[in-house]
């Protein structure tokens, strides 16, 4: 799994490497570029190295991270649409079967947790499921395998497990925290605000205490969402790749190496559901409290 890791020069970059997003960004006038030479105009180009990904700044775009993801989302909705196509009112087998119980099981989750009416929840729980799952899956793929690939065509930085990006896992957090404020504020209108002002205190006197509090338990709901399925896959990443240095230490440490990708592999494949399923009952439950009127 990671038959070149001996091309670099020692086991600090070969780890950098595989943690690096290919990344899009501006370098201002006078950048560092990778050959040592300095940009004489303000351009917006794709990086050649770490030195040029660390100058763009914050508006920078992780290439390999957003390809990834829509990629997945392509292959997620593709095979929703086709198998509910050829969906048939008999026995089902195969993918159809495959598809039918992720679909039940979802809805399962959300008749016991979910306690409003909305139809869209049931659509969008099955849609954090699978994206965050599949997107967890590509962990699963040996670390050199794609990255190794590409860089054979020219593309030197590749990171194929969207969710071991923070940009990823928060983007999707706070997309569900975009929708919990619109919930509350649809369902509650302005008891939205009368309940974080009056809540655990319910006298006026406290309201800029109970403000401070209920903001804050608020705005950390998308942090912790966000921030522990990162946590999560990226030590799980970490992990592969620290096995993987052993491949290119002799015959010994390379067999012992398999046996510890195999084994690590196989407790990952209970990890991978699991993230999936605890981003995914977070979301409903938070969606629930945005729709439940005090």
């Amino acid at each position: 799994m990671a038959s070149e890791a001996g091309s670099y020069a020692n086991a600090g970059e070969y780890i950098s490497h595989h943690l690096t997003n290919l990344t899009y960004g501006k370098l201002e006038a006078g950048a560092t570029m990778c050959d040592g030479s300095t940009l004489e105009t303000t351009q917006w180009v794709l990086g050649g190295c770490s030195a040029e990904f660390n100058q763009m700044g914050f508006m920078a775009f992780h290439v390999d991270s957003m390809i990834w993801s829509i990629l997945l989302g392509v292959i997620f909705l593709f095979t929703f649409w086709r198998v509910g196509k050829k969906a048939t009112e008999g026995v089902p087998t195969g993918m159809q079967n495959f598809v039918e119980t992720i679909v039940e099981f979802i809805d399962s989750q959300v008749r016991d947790t979910f306690h409003g009416r909305n139809p869209w929840i049931a659509p969008i729980a099955l849609t954090v499921f699978v994206w965050v799952f599949l997107s967890n899956l590509m962990d699963i793929i040996p670390v050199d395998l794609i990255p190794y690939t590409l860089e054979l065509l020219g593309v030197k930085y590749q990171k194929i497990v969207p969710s071991t990006d923070p940009n990823i896992t928060l983007g999707t957090a706070v997309f569900v925290f975009f929708l919990m404020i619109y919930y509350s504020f649809k369902v509650k209108g302005f008891g939205f605000i009368k309940e974080l002002s009056f809540t655990p205190f319910n006298h006026w006197v406290f309201v800029p205490f109970n403000l401070f509090l209920e903001l804050v338990g608020l705005i950390a709901k998308p942090f912790s969402l966000g921030l522990r399925l990162f946590g999560n896959l990226y030590a799980a990443e970490m992990i592969f790749i620290l096995i993987a240095l052993m491949f290119g230490a002799g015959i010994f440490f390379a067999v012992f190496g398999g046996v510890l990708q195999m084994a690590w592999a196989i407790f990952h494949i209970m990890v991978i559901p699991l993230q999936a399923f605890i981003f995914m009952v977070l979301t409903i439950v938070y969606l629930s409290q945005a729709h439940e009127d005090h």
